[in-house]
């Protein structure tokens, strides 16, 4: 059952990891979750959750758009998770343009594109911005040097948004997590250690958005990092 008068989240990639992990959490909290992603033949839904699954390839720029006219003409946005991410790893000369492109495509252009469309939503409404970035954007990436680029990108969107929207009340955050047991290395040659102190869950990027959500009217804190006690990857076998 939709509920029209309920306030709305937009989150992309959302199929899987911790995308799906936040839109179960906003829904938790009473919030109608548009949820993007290109495959949900996998994705398992509770019957009583308001979390509506939006097929779309991020990178088609129109129908994107056109999604979220819809959404906006329908509900209230209140908040937007750019969350949706793809890792190429190795040595940057292996790589191709293909993947330059999707790398810079969905982890930067994208979130800008549905910044833009949703501001002034967001601007009306004194809502939320949180972009899903990584601890890769604050330091050297050997091995991972467009991917490091397009979230250190990301996370300079961030802070500069934040400072141009603050004093319509919008609230603009950058999370850094560490390696998380997700998908996202899926094309890489290393994945998380044995160890569940070496990785962080998606549940854990949920609850810190769930503890943003409730922090008073009038404080932000725009940069939370989360990493697992213990720093140990493995290489795939």
């Amino acid at each position: 059952m939709e509920h029209r008068n309920r306030n709305a989240a937009i989150v992309t990639g959302v199929s899987s990891g911790i995308g799906y992990a936040i839109s179960q959490k906003l829904s938790a909290l009473g919030y109608e979750v548009f949820g993007f992603g290109r495959d949900f033949e996998k994705t398992e839904w509770k019957a009583e959750e308001t979390v509506h699954p939006i097929v779309c390839d991020l990178l088609d720029t129109d129908k994107l758009c056109a999604c979220v006219k819809q959404i906006t003409t329908q509900y209230p946005v209140h908040i937007l998770i750019n969350n949706a991410g793809v890792g190429y790893y190795g040595l940057h000369e292996e790589l191709n343009p293909n993947k330059i492109k999707e790398l810079v495509r969905t982890n930067l252009e994208v979130p800008m594109i549905l910044t833009q469309q949703l501001l002034r939503h967001l601007k009306k409404n004194a809502g939320y911005i949180i972009n899903i970035s990584s601890v890769t954007a604050t330091q050297s990436n050997p091995h991972g040097c467009a991917y490091g680029a397009t979230k250190a990108g990301l996370a300079s969107f961030s802070h500069s948004l934040f400072d141009e929207a603050r004093k319509y009340g919008v609230k603009v955050v950058t999370i850094f997590p560490d390696m998380t047991q997700t998908n996202l290395y899926r094309n890489a040659y290393f994945q998380e250690g044995d160890e569940t102190q070496s990785y962080l869950l998606p549940k854990d990027v949920a609850a810190t958005i769930e503890w943003i959500l409730t922090q008073r009217e009038g404080v932000i804190v725009t940069d939370i990092t989360l990493k697992p006690q213990i720093h140990r990857i493995k290489r795939k076998i």
